[in-house]
Parts: structure tokens; sequence; C-alpha cells
């Protein structure tokens, strides 16, 4: 089982928390939502829970409870720029079906 973080998901990463002045690093999970069933929630980390596991990357830690575990092993997170946009992409292996936005899908 194991997440990864790409080398610019991770730049990102680490530069909000230089400016947020602490945190050990981020926590990827997952919640029920969306009209497909799961949405990412992507939040930063200061302390450390016992059913966490933790994935290191390019400096970064990736921090996952066992319970989002279950959805999101073999994840990658990156961060691209499409035109204006920019953001966190989920390239997840265990994606069955996703909404026509993009914000939910269901294993």
């Amino acid at each position: 089982m194991a997440i990864t973080i790409t080398e610019a998901a991770a730049r990102h990463v680490q530069k909000f928390l230089t400016n947020r002045g602490k945190g050990v690093g981020i926590r990827l999970g997952v919640k029920p939502s969306g009209c497909s069933g799961m949405s990412y929630v992507l939040e930063f980390v200061d302390e450390l829970q016992p059913e966490d596991q933790v994935f290191e990357g390019h400096g970064v830690k990736v921090i996952v409870d066992s319970k989002s575990m279950l959805y999101l092993d073999g994840t990658e997170l990156d961060f691209a720029r499409e035109g204006l946009n920019e953001g966190f992409k989920f390239n997840n292996p265990n994606v069955k079906d996703a909404c026509g936005c993009g914000e939910s899908f269901n294993v």
C-alpha cells in the first residue's frame, strides 16, 4: 500500500507549510460527497494520530488515515497548471467512475 507525491505537488505543499509556519505534512483523505459518492480532502497536519499511515516523497509527508486508505491505495498526488487553472490532481487507480465536473468519484 502506497501513496506518492510528485515533485511539483511537494514543492507546492512545502511552500504552504513554510508560509503557515508549522505542520508535519498534509493529510489526504476522502469523505462522502458529490454526485458520484466520494470526494478528496486535503488539510494540514500538525500532529500525527496513531492510526495514520505516513508516506514521504520529495521531502514532504503525506498522511492518510486507515479508513481513507481503502479508497486511496496507489494514488499519486500531483499539482498541475492548465491554462488559467491550477490545483492538485489525484491520479487514483481505484476510481471506477467520476462525475462530469470532476469533484467526486466512486470506487
